[in-house]
This record gives C-alpha cells, sequence and structure tokens, in this order.
C-alpha cells in the first residue's frame, strides 16, 4: 500500500521548528541544569539521601553528527517482491462492498465474470536493515523479509545488490541476509544491551516511509519490556521516533555500538508517538551466530507449559513471594515428564540462576541446546526439590492453544465459594460441553448470581472460571465429584487460607487459577 507523505512545506516547518528548538536547548540546557542542580535541596526518599545530578553529566550532546557519519554508510534500506494471491470471485473485483443479500449483486456478478485475475498480485514492501561484517552479511526483520520473493538491499551511496536469505528466526523476529558486493563494505558491531541503562542516549537510523537514510535521536525508556510478540520477549523501548520502514532497523548507544534492533511501536495513529520496541542486541548476537553457521535455529525445551506465579498463587500454595514459574501441564514423553516433573511443580532456579517469573524460564530454557543437561530446583507442596533434565529440542510449531466452547446453564450443585454451578462428567455433558476424553474433573456449567457485597463476576464469564471449564484439581487434589470440591474447600477455610488452587481445564489447555474463598 502506498504510504501518503506529507507536503514538503509541512516537512520544511517542523525541521525549522526542530532547529530552533535545538539551538534553544544548546544554548539554555546547561546553566538551566546546573541552575536546578544548585537549587534542588538534597532529597530523602524512604530515608535513602538522593544527591542531585551533577549538571555536566545531565547536559545534551554537543551533536550527533559525529555518530551519524560514523554509523550511516553501514545502514541499509531493504525492499522485497511478494506474490499475494487476489482473492477470487467477483464480488472481490467490485470497488466498494455490497451485502451478501443485496438485491443489486446479480447486475454486477455478470460484468465482472470475465474480469477476474488470473495471476497472483506482486507488491512491494520497504524496511531497514545494517551489514555486521564487511564481507555482506546484513541483520533485519523477519517480517521485513517474510513471504519475499526478491530482496534488494540499498547502500548509502546508492548501490544496490540482490540479497540472499540466510536464515530466519520468527521466535525474535530477526533474519540474517548475505550480498555480493565484490570488495569490503562498511559494517558496525553489536555492544553490550544488558549494560544500557533507562535514560541512556541512543541513536536509531533506518528508512521511514521509504524515504531513505534517516536518523533519530532519544532515550532508552524503559527495559525488559513483554508486548506479547512471542515466547522471548524481552524488548528495549525507547522514545526515539521510528515508524513503517524502520523495521530491522539499528539501535546506536554513544560509541556507535548496535544495542537493539527496531522492530515495532506503539501506535493508536499509524505514526510514531515515541513509543519504540527494540530487540535487544545481546538476544541478537546468539540467534544472528547460529544463523549464520547454520541458517536455522534450535532451541533447548522442557516441554512443559508454564503460567505466571501471582501473588494469590503463590498465597495458595503457602509461598511468601511470587517468583518463580509454576508448571501448569507437564506433556507425555518430554524431557521433563521423563524427568519426573510434575504440574503445580513451581521452578525457583535453573543452574543455580534465581527465575524471575514465566518469562525468565522460557528464556533461559531457549537459551541453552538441545541435548544440554540442567538442574532445576522446583517447590512441591512445600518442600524443595532438584531435578536434573537432559533438554530436548524445540518444536518449530507447537499448537496454538484453543477455547471450548461454553456451557449452556444447566442443572448442577452450586459452590457458593466459587460462584459457580458445578456436575460430574458424564458422556452426555462430555459430548455437549466438547470436553476431551483425556480431561477428568467437575464440569461448570452455570454462574452463581453475585450475593451481598459478593463483587466478583458470577452473572457471567470471568478470569477465573466460566461455563465449560473443567476443574481437575482443587488443593493438588484430583476431583471428579462437586461433593469432593467443597470439601476441599472447607479444609483451606479451617486453615485459614483466603485463596484455593484450582488446576482448570479450558479448551486443550490447563492453567492453575487462584480463587478467593473469603
Amino acid at each position: 500500500m502506498t504510504e501518503q507523505l506529507p507536503q514538503p512545506a509541512a516537512i520544511r516547518t517542523r525541521d525549522f521548528a526542530a532547529r530552533r528548538h535545538a539551538n534553544r536547548l544548546r544554548r539554555y540546557g546547561a546553566g538551566l541544569m546546573a541552575g536546578v542542580a544548585l537549587a534542588l535541596p538534597l532529597a530523602a526518599v524512604g530515608g535513602t539521601v538522593i544527591a542531585p545530578v551533577p549538571a555536566n553529566a545531565a547536559s545534551l550532546p554537543e551533536s550527533f553528527a559525529p555518530l551519524a557519519e560514523k554509523v550511516m554508510p553501514a545502514v541499509v534500506n531493504i525492499s522485497t517482491t511478494q506474490e499475494v494471491q487476489q482473492p477470487s470471485g467477483p464480488e472481490q473485483m467490485l470497488p466498494f462492498d455490497l451485502p451478501e443479500n443485496s438485491p443489486f449483486r446479480r447486475f454486477f456478478e455478470p460484468f465482472m465474470q470475465g474480469q477476474q485475475p488470473t495471476h497472483p498480485q506482486v507488491v512491494n514492501a520497504l524496511g531497514s536493515g545494517f551489514i555486521i561484517d564487511p564481507s555482506g552479511y546484513v541483520v533485519t526483520n523477519n517480517h521485513v523479509i517474510d513471504g519475499a520473493t526478491e530482496i534488494k538491499v540499498t547502500l548509502e551511496d546508492k548501490s544496490q545488490y540482490t540479497a540472499k536469505l540466510v536464515g530466519r528466526d520468527p521466535l525474535t523476529d530477526l533474519a540474517l541476509l548475505k550480498i555480493e558486493a565484490g570488495h569490503d563494505l562498511p559494517a558496525v558491531q553489536f555492544g553490550d544491551s544488558d549494560a544500557a541503562r533507562v535514560g541512556d542516549w541512543v541513536l536509531a537510523v533506518g528508512n521511514p516511509f521509504g524515504l531513505g537514510g534517516t536518523v533519530t535521536a532519544g532515550i532508552v525508556s524503559a527495559r525488559n519490556r513483554d508486548i506479547n510478540a512471542g515466547p522471548y520477549d524481552d524488548f528495549l523501548q525507547i522514545d526515539a521516533a521510528i515508524n513503517r520502514g524502520n523495521s530491522g532497523g539499528p539501535v546506536f548507544d554513544e560509541s556507535g555500538k548496535v544495542i537493539g534492533i527496531n522492530t515495532a511501536i506503539y501506535s493508536p495513529n499509524g505514526g510514531s508517538v515515541g513509543i519504540g520496541f527494540s530487540i535487544p542486541a545481546n538476544i541478537a548476537t546468539k540467534v544472528v551466530a547460529q544463523l549464520k553457521e547454520s541458517g536455522s535455529i534450535s532451541r533447548g525445551w522442557l516441554g512443559v507449559e508454564i503460567q505466571p506465579l501471582t501473588p494469590e498463587i503463590a498465597e495458595a500454595l503457602g509461598m511468601d513471594k511470587p517468583e518463580g514459574a509454576l508448571v501448569a501441564r507437564v506433556l507425555p514423553g518430554s524431557p521433563a515428564g521423563d524427568a519426573g516433573l510434575e504440574r503445580g511443580d513451581v521452578v525457583v532456579q535453573i543452574d543455580g540462576q534465581p527465575v524471575k517469573d514465566a518469562r525468565d524460564l522460557t528464556r533461559k530454557v531457549g537459551d541453552l541446546q538441545p541435548g544440554d543437561r540442567v538442574g532445576l530446583a522446583v517447590k512441591r507442596q512445600g518442600d524443595e526439590k532438584e531435578i536434573r533434565i537432559r533438554l530436548g529440542e524445540r518444536p518449530q510449531d507447537l499448537a496454538a492453544n484453543q477455547q471450548g466452547d461454553h456451557a449452556d446453564p444447566g442443572a448442577g450443585v452450586a459452590v457458593d465459594a466459587l460462584g459457580v454451578r458445578l456436575a460430574p462428567i458424564d458422556d452426555g455433558l462430555r459430548q455437549r460441553l466438547g470436553i476431551d476424553d483425556s480431561v477428568k474433573g467437575v464440569a461448570v456449567v452455570d454462574m452463581l448470581p453475585p450475593k451481598g457485597d459478593d463483587k466478583r463476576p458470577h452473572a457471567g464469564p470471568g478470569p477465573e472460571l466460566r461455563p465449560g471449564d473443567v476443574i481437575e484439581q482443587v488443593a493438588g487434589t484430583a476431583v471428579d465429584r462437586p461433593s469432593q470440591v467443597t470439601a476441599l474447600i472447607d479444609e483451606a477455610r479451617a486453615r485459614k487460607r483466603d485463596h484455593i488452587l484450582l488446576l482448570v481445564a479450558r479448551g486443550n489447555e490447563s492453567r492453575f487459577v487462584a480463587v478467593e474463598i473469603k
């Protein structure tokens, strides 16, 4: 799709305003910061005395020009050609939409019958990348080149080359290309993204909207961002302006090393709002090295489904802090299953390194190779155990979890503590709710209306339980009758517990949920 570019007058206006603003900052910035530093008293926060930042440490750089001149020759524009299958049918050729039951449809269909396309539609896309080796290796985003039949790389001097795809990794959205220039090319190096601090200056270079080499400056706004893009999310957030076409472009630190690769923006309006996300260099370095060596990625794999450990679940398990990764399911025949890992275990360490949360465990295991032996420290019913596991290889495509159908309201035993009606699973209920034969437990068949000051959403599907769910375990005990559920809840109340831990099957996924039982 062709981007609508701003008018030249608007560009000039913005450039003039930017220069005027920059001059004002350079003229008054250091003095103002010095004045603030002198005027502010020492601040005490929570008993800790915080000294003001020295004025020279907070002042703006004199200019980014030397850094930009140094790195821009290694930043490239990437254009791709893709073949997209044009949808068939006469209605696809109409310049407007017609409802399926429109009486006018019959007038247009005969006219359009002979005009259906017979060839795939060719489309072009633009992105960015950077050269990491003088021999011509180029790093970019996987989504920039995904599905491309031809990839062109254009350098700063306007020389253009056809690129070969060396390998790609959709899970981290990285790809490695190779161009043959016949001579050494300007290249940049990866830096240490772990050393980047929130507030550090960064420079982003790329090809926004196909305009060509563009430099924007900003700071590291946050670290370790999870934007639900994939299982290995660990993005740097930056406020340097990046837009469509910046994908795959580098983020430089002040020394000129690449500490991130731009891959996504938060944009309610389609343009930059100062929230961009970059793949950290320390992740990219490992992925690119594997792609360069073998053209593909292999990762360690436990064979478990894990979920975050919420404060409520931690309390229900008798843990002091919600730190670790909760095992919701162990896949049959997996390395974890063979080693004795069980659902309900909380993984708190891997090879002596603490596991902060579920994402942390996923990344740590993914950094290892199939065949590696690791030691897991797990908490199981109050005890800590050490489990040795030989990692398998992560399958390329793990099946997506699917939601089960909701149940129709029906008869069942009311369990006020959970706000639901429960029923034992028979063949008829299993068929009606679409419950897999391998799932055992008690089915949620209806929600109870709220009582008194109870604010939980019992009147309809909520985040904890919903019709169609199957409660497989209550407080670590397997159940198949509603009476067992109520007895275990009474037992938890007697032990002064505010929450009870349930193992709930929904569709083909099992999850632990901590439900309040006050």
